[in-house]
């Protein structure tokens, strides 16, 4: 059972890992392919629909962008595809890892729905699904050529699924999925239909076919979504670690306004490489929501979840060493992970987590075993003098519940 937590806790750790630097590679080239098209000049007559001259790391560039293609097909073509593959399958890994094996203790939380393991995991793979025919039906319905009425829409199928994902998980992975909800709306628009879409222009060429131009439309419209939706994807992935985001009975609505964040941030940036100014009003309307959100996560003050009070504790309070371990925790721990911590300066748990009564205790094993038992990550510095045989005590109680 030893080498076997400490080998999952190192494969969660390896594919968080992956999905962070396919992640920087997939939201890097789209951040410059919006930048580069927005900031193209257009006044310069020839074939291309626009070119730019650019200058980095000691060379110069000169990019040109033809509307459908150039007159001869190169065979040397470079497509964008596997930086949004990469991440959405790791993602899609950790999403299994975490929450899926880990159900128990992060995804189901009884107060809000009393779910089955497999009934907590269907939903969460369904909604994922689901969520991508609905988005792609709207964009191909009348309302797909309305920009603005479109996004409208979507921002209210957004705040639905804020509401929906808060009514059956864990605030915490109510958040998380939201994020993991739009990630695979991004991840499916590359793969369903830019690249489809760019292959059906590619062999009309080759086969000396005019392209259709509605290609590059639709393509250029689900890359604009990606790109506002990029930002909002990255706090909620991030939101599980700061229990003022998720825990709290207006998480639902923290994670709706985060989009409009999204919105306000990339308009600046797009604006500003299209060489139309630079609306600074767009971050006083950020601070405004931001600090809505702030103060949306203390209405009333955070509060540990009762996620952690799952089916799943009973094992660990049942071990014999139980009460030992009980009195450990709460000796070297609850000064700062109480609902009222006596620690200075805390004014909550740190990441919302209560380690007060046997039942919080039981909840957290997997935690406690692996802040504190295997590692000494917990307490921090060891301020409150654990012992190493305290450890010993964490890690046979975790084994034997195990």
């Amino acid at each position: 059972m030893y080498d076997w937590a400490i080998l999952m806790e190192w494969l969660e750790f390896a594919v968080r890992w992956l999905h962070v630097i396919v992640g920087i590679a997939w939201i890097g080239s789209s951040f410059y392919f919006i930048a580069l098209d927005l900031g193209l000049n257009r006044s310069i007559p020839g074939p291309a629909d626009g070119e730019e001259w650019q200058v980095h790391g000691g060379g110069f560039y000169h990019i040109q962008k033809y509307l459908v293609a150039p007159e001869r097909m190169p065979e040397d073509l470079t497509w964008f595809k596997w930086e949004s593959y990469s991440t959405w399958l790791s993602g899609a890994a950790l999403l299994a890892l975490v929450y899926w094996l880990g159900a128990e203790f992060y995804l189901i939380d009884p107060q809000v729905a009393d779910l089955a393991v497999w009934q907590a995991v269907l939903i969460s793979g369904a909604s994922l699904a689901v969520g991508w025919v609905i988005y792609d039906q709207l964009c191909k319905s009348p309302l797909g050529v309305h920009a603005t009425t479109l996004m409208v829409v979507l921002f209210g199928v957004l705040v639905a699924m804020a509401w929906f994902y808060t009514q059956v998980f864990s605030g915490r992975a109510a958040l998380l999925h939201l994020g993991a909800f739009t990630a695979t709306i991004m991840s499916a628009n590359v793969f369903f239909i830019i690249i489809p879409n760019q292959k059906i222009v590619v062999a009309d060429l080759k086969a000396g076919r005019v392209p259709d131009a509605k290609y590059g439309v639709i393509a250029k419209q689900r890359s604009t979504h990606n790109n506002y939706l990029t930002l909002p994807v990255i706090f909620l992935m991030l939101s599980n670690h700061y229990p003022l985001a998720f825990a709290t009975p207006y998480n639902w609505i923290i994670a709706s306004l985060v989009f409009l964040m999204g919105v306000t941030i990339r308009h600046y940036f797009n604006t500003m490489h299209a060489r139309k100014g630079q609306p600074n009003w767009t971050w006083a309307a950020t601070a405004v929501i931001f600090l809505a959100i702030a103060w949306l996560s203390v209405a009333p003050a955070p509060v540990e979840e009762e996620a952690a009070m799952t089916r799943g504790a009973e094992r660990f309070a049942a071990v014999e060493s139980f009460d030992e371990i009980h009195r450990i925790v709460t000796g070297r721990c609850s000064m700062c992970h109480a609902e009222e911590p006596v620690w200075p300066g805390l004014h909550w748990a740190p990441k919302g987590v209560v380690l007060e009564t046997p039942e919080q205790v039981a909840a957290g094993a997997r935690g406690i075993a692996m802040q504190s038992g295997w590692s000494h990550a917990m307490p921090p510095g060891n301020l409150s003098f654990m012992t190493d045989e305290e450890r010993a005590a964490i890690r046979a109680w975790y084994v034997a519940a195990r």
